[in-house]
């Protein structure tokens, strides 16, 4: 089986994560695409992350009637922070039938060279690159790359924490379910 892992705090997930996602299984590309919530990125702070079980949950509520997609806690599991590799080294040997693609943005892609043992992920696995409008991939440092025009929303979950401080809605931004979480709950107010 060929998973796509999609990597990401998804503080908190929203339609931008869900569309990418969507698309790539729509090219089938991969078998299924795994949402790897993480729980602290060594390249952002932690201070304004959601507990990350709670973020988890949501990403649960947003995309558990698509088969096509699964959510891992698998860096729950591991030292923090989390290390793309060390996540990848792990699922490797618990699943060792199963081929693992990297999925992230032409703006993640070009901070690569500064992700723990780069050089092994650009050795042994795949990248699936969505192409972000500004963040042109010249040099793929040797990747078995595929690039993809998934269509962009130009949200990001800073916007979204923004507009819930602010009061604003969040519907159609965010799944309904997961909207209705962050209301009951008073997430990132």
């Amino acid at each position: 089986m060929n998973i796509g892992l999609y990597f990401g705090s998804f503080n908190p997930v929203h339609t931008g994560h869900l569309i990418i996602a969507s698309y790539v299984a729509n090219l089938k590309m991969t078998d299924q695409v795994w949402f790897v919530v993480s729980p602290q990125n060594p390249l952002k702070k932690a201070h304004s992350l959601l507990n990350e079980y709670d973020r988890l949950n949501l990403i649960h509520l947003a995309i558990d009637e698509d088969d096509r997609f699964k959510v891992s806690d698998v860096e729950f599991k591991l030292p923090k922070p989390s290390y793309t590799i060390d996540t990848l080294t792990y699922l490797q040997e618990k699943h060792p039938k199963y081929t693992f693609s990297l999925i992230m943005g032409s703006d993640s892609f070009q901070n690569l060279t500064r992700w723990k043992n780069y050089e092994l992920l650009v050795k042994n696995y795949p990248f699936i690159i969505y192409e972000r409008e500004g963040f042109p991939v010249e040099d793929t440092l040797g990747a078995q790359c595929t690039f993809v025009k998934a269509p962009l929303l130009n949200i990001s979950a800073t916007d979204i924490r923004t507009m819930i401080k602010e009061g604003m809605s969040l519907k159609y931004v965010v799944p309904e379910k997961v909207k209705e979480e962050i209301e009951k709950n008073g997430y990132y107010k």
